[in-house]
């Protein structure tokens, strides 16, 4: 596209005085480059991911509350991960971490182990056991 088409549409981007770099073709036909404040279907885009994020982190919460799982996945979902990279960060198998979502085995943890999901969380043991809190 040419340099004068770059997308300026309203964006969330726009409103944290952030642009995007775009590449366009200026008018020697050379590449170069141009910020741009927002495009519409990209905004529409990432609206609608940040909505299904929050909703299933607003799911995550209430499993929690009806003890249905334990804080660990309410967190993950807080820190948009999924279960693989929540596993490595906590340096256990992908088993291991799906197993502790459970509320029972949850409350059998020991303090070591919780202290590994709270620092990857960076939150304390306390907010990791309470999200009634947060």
């Amino acid at each position: 596209m040419k340099k004068s088409e770059v997308p300026q549409d309203k964006s969330n981007l726009e409103s944290a005085n952030f642009r995007e770099l775009c590449y366009a073709i200026d008018e020697n036909g050379n590449y170069t480059t141009e910020n741009s404040s927002g495009w519409n279907p990209k905004t529409i885009a990432l609206d609608n991911a940040i909505q299904v994020i929050e909703e299933r982190i607003e799911n995550a919460k209430k499993r929690v509350l009806n003890n249905e799982t334990s804080p660990i996945e309410y967190y993950m979902e807080v820190h948009k991960m999924d279960l693989p990279i929540l596993a490595s960060y906590v340096g256990l198998w992908k088993w291991r971490v799906k197993r502790h979502f459970k509320p029972k085995v949850f409350k059998k943890l020991n303090n070591r182990l919780l202290q590994k999901y709270a620092d990857v969380f960076d939150i304390s043991i306390e907010q990791l056991k309470n999200i009634e809190k947060n």
